[in-house]
């Protein structure tokens, strides 16, 4: 009798090796490889496709595919519909990844009983807990009773039963607790994340039904298995920020139905999570009016689609170390030593002996160039000692020659400024002849800090 083929793969990446390496050559990760052994079933299967066995591919012409508009479902969370795009497509693929105790399961399951409540049959598969657990969550979460609930880790199984339920959408909790039977390894492993995320998308492409998958992390923050199952999905949602905070940010770190880095925010509470419709004021966390503290700036990015105004926080003191330390917090910490290096050189500050701190207020990760003016005044005011006027906003790029360069949507920053109450906004100049803003136009970074500073 053949014995089944054992293959490789790389759990970083998805490299895939008919033998055991050290080192990933496609991504040079080290101690990545993982035994997958390849059941002969499916080798047979694919012997049987190069023969010719199988039934023969047509190609589809272009223009004979219909360009109907695609009707969209409604989370009944508009945050979450903006977030993917504008609503829920059917027979899309999502994958919801997270540290434990973010709240995926508790976003899902909220997001699956209000689906079952307006849309129809929905099937919520618990891998990790029992019927009766779920059950109790659901009723700390208000959810109604026309969810159905599915406790089973045999995905054959589960697909198999949904046959005849036809659901409208599957939310899966977690990927890496299912299995396949014809798949010679445990629960979690690569090929069982491999296959049974395969088999998830080609049923969700043949029925049209929504899926939602949850993804663990490992302990370097990435989503467990493959790096397969996030190219295979059709959008990736992950959440960021401390988990121990009231509030929870969720990413989309990809998406073919709408933007890539939009986010949406939520409040958490004990009756589950709530989305929150001006996530500006949360990031701020303190009166637009009131004076700041020295060393802190506040600046306009672009967050997806959306104007997001973010506090950025500095600290600059005397060094006790022969080597400064340069440490940030959801700042590119290469950009910051960038940032820093215009400011000894073009602005005259000799930061070289101080340590510098510099983070983003309420753990929303910044790294557009439109954050530099504001990373720049919130250090030059915490090496001065000065804070900035009351109600500034500053936004632009930093060239290396100290210049201050435009960025994309001017307008819809300084709109979102002004409509949250700030008077002064700090800008590089409008890049069309003749425009006015309202803005305090700046050259360069030496003329910014004494436009804001004196």
């Amino acid at each position: 009798m053949a014995k089944a083929r054992s293959l490789f793969f790389c759990s970083a990446c998805g490299h895939e090796s008919t033998r055991w390496l050290g080192r990933c050559p496609a991504c040079e990760a080290w101690n990545t490889f993982a035994d997958a052994p390849t059941p002969l079933p499916a080798k047979a299967a694919r012997a049987a496709s190069v023969r010719g066995v199988s039934a023969p591919i047509v190609p589809v012409r272009l223009g004979d595919v219909s360009s109907g508009r695609i009707a969209r479902s409604s989370s009944g969370m508009l945050e979450f519909d903006a977030l993917l795009g504008g609503g829920i497509v059917p027979g899309s693929l999502v994958l919801v990844g997270g540290p434990p105790g973010a709240g995926k399961s508790t976003l899902l399951l909220q997001i699956a009983a209000a689906l079952a409540s307006q849309q129809g049959p929905v099937v919520y598969v618990c891998g990790e807990e029992s019927a009766a657990q779920t059950k109790l969550r659901a009723e700390r979460l208000g959810a109604g009773d026309e969810l159905l609930l599915f406790a089973e880790t045999d995905l054959r199984a589960i697909l198999d039963a949904r046959e005849s339920v036809g659901p409208r959408a599957l939310f899966v909790d977690s990927i890496q607790t299912m299995a396949l039977p014809d798949v010679e390894s445990s629960a979690g492993s690569v090929a069982q994340v491999r296959d049974c995320a395969s088999a998830l998308m080609a049923y969700a492409k043949r029925t049209d039904c929504a899926t939602f998958i949850v993804g663990h992390v490992t302990k370097d923050g990435s989503i467990a298995g493959p790096r397969l199952l996030e190219h295979l999905v059709d959008t990736v949602l992950y959440f960021e920020g401390d988990s121990g905070a009231d509030y929870r940010i969720v990413r989309a770190h990809k998406n073919r139905f709408g933007s890539v880095d939009e986010i949406c925010v939520f409040a958490m509470d004990e009756r589950g999570l709530h989305e929150v419709r001006n996530p500006s004021q949360l990031f701020l966390g303190r009166s637009t009016s009131g004076a700041r503290p020295s060393g802190s700036c506040v600046t306009a990015s672009i967050v997806g689609s959306r104007p997001v105004l973010v506090e950025i926080q500095a600290l600059v003191g005397e060094t006790s170390y022969g080597t400064p330390q340069r440490l940030a917090a959801n700042v590119d910490r290469a950009r910051l030593a960038m940032i820093l290096a215009v400011l000894e050189r073009r602005a005259g500050m000799h930061l070289g002996t101080h340590d510098v701190y510099a983070s983003v207020a309420g753990g929303l990760r910044i790294s557009e160039p439109a954050a530099d003016l504001g990373i720049a005044l919130a250090i030059a005011a915490a090496f001065r000692g000065l804070p900035l006027p009351p109600a500034t906003v500053a936004f632009g790029e930093l060239g290396l020659s100290g210049e201050v360069r435009a960025v994309s949507q001017r307008a819809r920053r300084i709109a979102e400024a002004k409509k949250l109450g700030f008077k002064t906004i700090v800008a590089p100049p409008a890049p069309a002849k003749g425009s006015s803003d309202d803005a305090v136009a700046v050259r360069d970074i030496a003329s910014a800090i004494a436009q804001v500073l004196g």
